[in-house]
């Protein structure tokens, strides 16, 4: 007994305790981040902190994986406190503060910390891309200033014909602006999306009507927006029949015989949809295009019951049951409890709903069928 005791003694002499430095953790936190287990990564990432809390490369790392995960506010806090308390030569720091203010939409805020790394780094690595930023926020100032005059309400005709020649030489005249628009029109707000048809419409050239016949015949775009651009064609006399993606297939549409009712957008569906974001935020298990699809699938679910509206009682459970059809959708691995449980409602009101928009949309079958056969049809084409 004497000698077992006296061999694990000596053997745990050998043993040499693993000291868990910040490389470690650092190593630990990648591995999760490229599982995209960022929740992981994130806590081993801030335990690279703790272990050497002077090290301005530590916290970068957590401000950046924040700044990936949307929790911008906290992210710019600590940027701002690595390039004034750590190290002042990390002024890249500056400039993805303003891309997080840009994205919390504090365009002042954009502006003077795209200014404060140009002036700290006029020559840094991201120089260029931060003038191109600031150029692009000028012209968005006025770019968005058009969407005033056109209301839908409004139409063309009542369009002032100053705003009309202003428009159009910033259209023929600069590319950025043209381009602005062509990444406004696949913009993921619904409103604004709709407002950039009709500053097609009004433009009216060749190069509007082109971009507005691809943009009917994509399948991502919501059937609202389609059924939008071809009033705008029609209005726009442009030539007849135009190539539309609809039901799970390519058909030609005849716009001197097309009409079509479009819902003027309520507060309370939009209420929905902020709060489907905001708990799908919330829980971090999604990716940024899972926010485009859920958006998608109400637009068309409202889109397609239209006049017939849902009685919106308390968003939370259609936003729940929007939530679980696009995990239907998608086939994720999440549960109906798991949703109604994050919301805090019943799972009999989370079935209820997801099963008043799959019986509009048949998102069990026919969506998932007519993506497989955009896909394939769009290969063959290749």
């Amino acid at each position: 007994m004497a000698q077992a005791k006296k061999k694990i003694e000596e053997q745990g002499k050998k043993v040499v305790k693993f000291q868990r430095d910040a490389s470690y953790y650092f190593e630990k936190g990648t591995m999760y981040y490229k599982r995209n287990n960022l929740d992981k990564a994130l806590m081993f990432f801030r335990k690279t902190i703790e272990a050497e809390p002077e090290n301005p490369l530590n916290h970068y790392n957590v401000a950046c994986l924040l700044s990936k995960m949307g929790y911008l506010s906290e992210a710019n806090d600590i940027f701002g406190f690595i390039v004034e308390d750590l190290d002042s030569t990390m002024t890249e720091c500056y400039f993805l503060m303003a891309v997080n203010y840009g994205l919390l939409e504090d365009l002042n805020r954009t502006r003077n910390y795209l200014k404060k790394y140009l002036r700290s780094s006029p020559e840094g690595e991201m120089a260029l891309e931060a003038e191109d930023l600031l150029e692009a926020i000028s012209e968005d100032d006025t770019f968005y200033e058009n969407f005033n005059y056109l209301k839908p309400e409004q139409r063309f005709p009542a369009i002032v014909d100053e705003t009309k020649k202003k428009i159009i030489s910033q259209f023929n005249e600069s590319k950025q602006f043209r381009n602005k628009m062509l990444e406004s029109l696949y913009n993921n707000d619904e409103e604004i999306s709709s407002e950039v048809i009709y500053l097609y419409g009004l433009i009216g050239n060749n190069t509007a009507e082109n971009i507005l016949r691809k943009y009917v015949k994509n399948p991502w775009v919501s059937k609202h927006n389609k059924q939008l651009a071809l009033i705008v064609l029609k209005e726009m006399g442009a030539e007849e029949p135009f190539e539309v993606y609809f039901d799970g297939e390519v058909c030609k549409v005849n716009l001197q015989e097309y009409t079509a009712e479009v819902p003027e957008w309520r507060d309370e569906w939009q209420e929905v949809i902020n709060c489907t974001i905001h708990n799908m935020k919330e829980c971090n298990f999604y990716e940024d295009h899972f926010f485009e699809d859920v958006q998608a699938i109400w637009i068309d679910y409202i889109n397609s019951i239209y006049p017939e509206v849902p009685n919106i009682k308390k968003k939370e459970t259609w936003a729940a049951g929007l939530e679980y059809a696009l995990i239907r959708f998608h086939f994720l691995n999440y549960t109906q409890k798991q949703v109604a449980s994050r919301y805090n409602v019943s799972l009999s009101s989370v079935s209820q709903k997801y099963k008043e928009i799959n019986n509009v949309l048949k998102i069990d079958t026919k969506t998932y069928q007519d993506v497989l056969r955009y896909l394939k049809d769009d290969d063959e084409e290749e």
